[in-house]
């Protein structure tokens, strides 16, 4: 019985968090699109796929230095 009180409780801590981690992210990418629009003088639209290919270059940095450092370790 205690185990499935904990395990609801924390069901519904981890959707209010996941909610508050979402809205955050929003924000900020918000955030972002706009700084961006007001930088280069673009619509939204433009804005955003700017954003997009910013977070796409960075994954790809990201993976070519994993692949430099540990070239067997995949995840």
């Amino acid at each position: 019985m205690h185990f499935s009180l904990l395990a609801a409780r924390g069901g519904m801590g981890g959707f209010v968090s996941s909610m508050i981690r979402t809205f955050i992210q929003i924000v900020i990418y918000q955030i972002c699109i706009g700084f961006i629009m007001e930088i280069f003088g673009v619509n939204q639209w433009v804005a955003m796929f700017i954003f997009l290919g910013i977070l796409l270059g960075l994954g790809l940095v990201t993976y070519i230095i994993r692949q430099r450092m540990a070239p067997g370790v995949e995840d």
